[in-house]
């Protein structure tokens, strides 16, 4: 079966959203930050579900092992609504940091692994998950979707029961208030981001949203991508992706000042897939015109009638990871069925649908149904988060084969002309080379969390990050959307080699 861009597994989310270099010290603490030892296994004995607000509680001990501190689990449903069943998981941190760390989840799933709150607990965080309302990691298991207070919670419910919930516990448990709350999310965890910086503003003091699947409109692109590539001759094998990538490489990846196999704006580059059109008596290293109109169409996207995306443009230079999560191959629609969208048929049009014939005017039905009202985190007015000091981090791998770098630009664009506070309160970063989360041949590997903290802590947004990638050299500077990194000569991994500056038109 082929991987959805919404059911990446979660160790993968675990590693792309807490994978760390930003001070070349990732065990050092978070600025501002002190430790709390007043917590032992006796105090974890001594929670009672009164402290987050459930009818029963189940605690253990965690003993230290490896670089994890010992720490006290607390298990708990928690039921804010009738019907609603939202499954909790804190770890309570023997030296506690004095902060909140919140984790989103992945697919159609919560996400209750101990290897996402990994980061946080060895940094003293006290950590905060949820099983988004419904049990099960599967990603694509939508047996709870006829249940519309499951569908409130994993929407928005969840994560915000989670927060109040864990919060009430840990100021309980430590016996003082805790001091930040932050939280952290790729991919559906990135919805969930928008989401609680756009319904529940009071809940964290700083949100990371990483390649958010906010909208209809990805799930919609891959129906589209699965159908564009399924049309007779359109179809493009590895080679045939390979090929395409390699030109596009030629043809822009040193226009950073450097060729390094990463193109660092690839929504500037101009290569023209018609260069490889088979010319005459020619049937190797080329493609056919139904190949070629395929790519252009993929770069260019689809827009209906409104304007609106419903096919989100795919980008130059990550050509050979697009097979993860689309069906270049020419097979079409697979079992994962557009990202869960075959499931959702019922809710977003009221009966059965066939996708293969979906039009732009079916996306702006679908987006207008009560399911997306619900699901959709797309509201750009952040002017409750902003107004109390929140601040949002947003990122996005440029490589992305699911959800488009280009819908999270979209976003951050529309929430800086709808609020005053954004120059200073919100930063979006995009990472060259980098597949959905991490992976690709990027630097995937950033320290958002201290990142994150030291703004909160100190009020300066970071200027850029630093991006490395597991067991290579790699390290690159990550400048702030619009701005662009730019190489001036010298050692390529000395990150004062490079500079932040406006794209070349």
């Amino acid at each position: 079966m082929r991987f959805s861009f919404l059911a990446m597994p979660m160790a993968a989310l675990a590693l792309s959203s807490c994978a760390a270099t930003y001070d070349d010290n990732t065990n050092a603490p978070e600025s501002g930050t002190a430790a709390f030892a007043a917590s032992d296994s006796g105090n974890c004995a001594a929670v009672t579900p009164a402290m987050l607000g459930a009818e029963e509680a189940q605690t253990r001990w965690v003993p230290a092992s490896g670089d994890l501190p010992s720490f006290c689990e607390v298990t708990a449903l928690l039921s804010p609504a009738e019907g609603s069943q939202i499954g909790v998981v804190y770890r309570l941190p023997e030296n506690w940091n004095g902060k909140i760390l919140g984790l989103g989840g992945g697919g159609w799933a919560g996400n209750l692994q101990l290897g996402s709150a990994s980061q946080g607990l060895s940094r003293g965080y006290a950590t905060a998950q949820t099983d988004g309302g419904h049990p099960g990691t599967n990603p694509w298991d939508l047996s709870w979707i006829s249940d519309p207070a499951a569908i409130t919670d994993f929407a928005y419910r969840a994560i915000h029961t989670m927060s109040v919930s864990g919060k009430s516990l840990v100021d309980a448990y430590y016996g003082t208030p805790h001091r930040r709350a932050y939280f952290q999310g790729c991919s559906t965890g990135g919805r969930m981001a928008l989401m609680e910086a756009q319904r529940f503003p009071q809940d964290f003091d700083g949100i990371i949203s990483g390649a958010p699947v906010y909208t209809l409109q990805v799930q919609s692109s891959a129906i589209f991508r699965n159908n564009l590539f399924a049309r007779p001759g359109a179809a493009l094998s590895s080679a045939d992706l390979a090929l395409a990538q390699n030109a596009a490489l030629t043809a822009c990846d040193a226009k950073d000042g450097l060729k390094d196999g990463l193109i660092n704006d690839p929504a500037r580059c101009d290569w023209n897939p018609a260069s490889l059109i088979c010319k005459a008596g020619q049937s190797e290293n080329c493609l056919q015109p139904a190949q070629v109109q395929s790519l252009q169409t993929a770069y260019d996207g689809i827009r209906a009638d409104d304007g609106s995306w419903v096919m989100f443009p795919m980008m130059r230079g990550g050509e050979t990871g697009w097979s993860v999560f689309n069906a270049t191959d020419g097979s079409g629609m697979d079992a994962t069925g557009g990202g869960g969208m075959v499931s959702l048929a019922p809710l977003l049009f009221g009966h059965k649908f066939d996708y293969t014939q979906m039009t732009g005017k079916d996306v702006l039905q679908a987006r207008r149904s009560a399911f997306a009202e619900a699901y959709e985190a797309d509201d750009p007015n952040l002017s409750g988060f902003f107004s109390k000091g929140g601040k949002l981090l947003l990122w996005h791998g440029q490589n992305d084969p699911g959800p488009s770098p280009v819908g999270t630009a979209d976003y951050y664009r529309a929430a800086f002309l709808a609020n005053p506070e954004a120059g200073q309160q919100m930063r979006y970063f995009e990472l060259p080379g980098v597949e959905h989360c991490a992976g690709g041949p990027g630097p995937d590997s950033v320290d958002l969390l201290a990142a994150l903290d030291q703004w909160v802590e100190d009020g300066s947004a970071p200027a850029f990050l630093t991006a490395t990638k597991a067991d290579a050299p790699l390290r690159r500077k990550i400048c702030p959307y619009p701005l662009v990194a730019q190489y001036s000569g010298g050692e390529t991994n000395d990150l004062n080699n490079w500079s932040c500056s406006k794209s070349p038109e």
